[in-house]
């Protein structure tokens, strides 16, 4: 860590699942938990079924929100017919984070072995906002906020963080 002083960053969190309710969604809570213990804000939360359309739909409506500065989702990351959410999250990416999917897998393998294979995490930029997509198990959202996302998010993070880039996100509109 360095002398910096820590900035908050307002977080959206977005559970994919055909069957959960906020009640039972124990991956969104853990989320939720470790941001605002973090003292990130939590900006907006929901959960949406898996349909691609209307998860890409979701995420961009947050993307496009001056209030949010980074998207979770959790769900729909796994290799069956009804997990979207990796395409629905490239759908929307302007630049993909590809470090952010092998850095899960390689936090991943360290937990539950080769079973890391299955795990498709992603992260990207869309409109100056992040968004990272992790598995539906609380253990994965465990494992992706206290591995990289409570470090990338925390401008005292060194020797650079995610946070510190933020202005930069959207140079290149600022030139047009």
């Amino acid at each position: 860590m360095s002398d910096r002083e820590f900035i908050p960053t307002r977080v959206a969190i977005l559970t994919v699942s055909d069957s959960r309710s906020l009640a039972e969604d124990k991956s969104g809570d853990t989320l939720v938990n470790r941001l605002e213990s973090a003292g990130h804000i939590l900006a907006a939360r929901d959960i949406i079924p898996d349909e691609r359309a209307d998860i890409s739909a979701q995420l961009r409506t947050w993307c496009d929100d001056p209030e949010i500065d980074v998207v979770i989702s959790t769900g729909g990351t796994g290799l069956t017919g009804r997990d979207v959410t990796v395409e629905a999250h490239r759908d929307i990416y302007e630049k993909e984070i590809e470090a952010f999917g092998t850095l899960f897998t390689m936090v991943s393998i360290k937990k539950i072995g080769t079973s890391a294979v299955q795990s498709r995490a992603t992260g990207g930029v869309c409109n100056g906002t992040y968004l990272f997509a992790l598995p539906g198990s609380p253990g994965a959202c465990k494992d992706g906020w206290d591995e990289i996302l409570q470090h990338q998010l925390d401008y005292r993070h060194v020797p650079c963080n995610f946070v510190e880039i933020f202005p930069r996100l959207t140079e290149s509109e600022r030139r047009k």
